[in-house]
């Protein structure tokens, strides 16, 4: 009675053995695809304001989808190359002779298959009359990403202010 009871346990987990460990392998294969993702969107993101800052606007313009949208205090645009032009009109091409540039913190990235959302603080540090570091806008990005010919883009970003220059009055 042992002994077919014995048999019994070990034929079930002969059959469900191999079960467990693909499941096992198919999880730990789609959490470390998770990680890959957000890593990389979490590049695009800093991508985004490294060319932003020295105005490297080819660059900037190749992190948006081909029918990426950018939105923000200067108005709204769509598609790279009218990012691009944009960009240039309204920031200005060549070096950033103001030495001016953009702190991102606080990623929170959501992936969800091949679509992913992503939300950050932005800060706009200038130089002061005496030349030290001072923060003269702050705001966030409210951002959607799809994955495009293998590789996450902007599809739509919306940036927003939340301290104007100034700040309060």
């Amino acid at each position: 009675m042992q002994r077919n009871l014995l048999a019994r346990v070990l034929a079930l987990g002969a059959v469900l053995l191999p079960c467990l460990h693909a499941q096992s392998a198919a999880s730990l294969a789609a959490r470390i695809q998770r990680l890959e993702d957000m890593e990389e969107i979490r590049i695009v993101l800093t991508e985004y304001g490294r060319t932003l800052d020295t105005r490297d606007f080819a660059a900037y313009s190749h992190l948006f989808a081909k029918d990426g949208e950018w939105t923000g205090g200067f108005g709204s645009v769509q598609g790279p190359s009218a990012i691009q032009a944009f960009m240039e009109k309204n920031v200005g091409a060549g070096e950033n002779k103001a030495h001016n540039f953009h702190l991102l913190t606080n990623f929170v990235i959501q992936v969800q298959g091949d679509t992913a959302t992503a939300w950050s603080h932005w800060s706009f540090v200038v130089p002061s009359p005496d030349n030290k570091p001072v923060i003269a806008q702050s705001g966030r990005y409210d951002d959607t990403l799809i994955r495009e010919n293998g590789h996450w883009k902007f599809k739509r970003r919306v940036v927003s202010n939340d301290i104007p220059s100034g700040g309060p009055k």
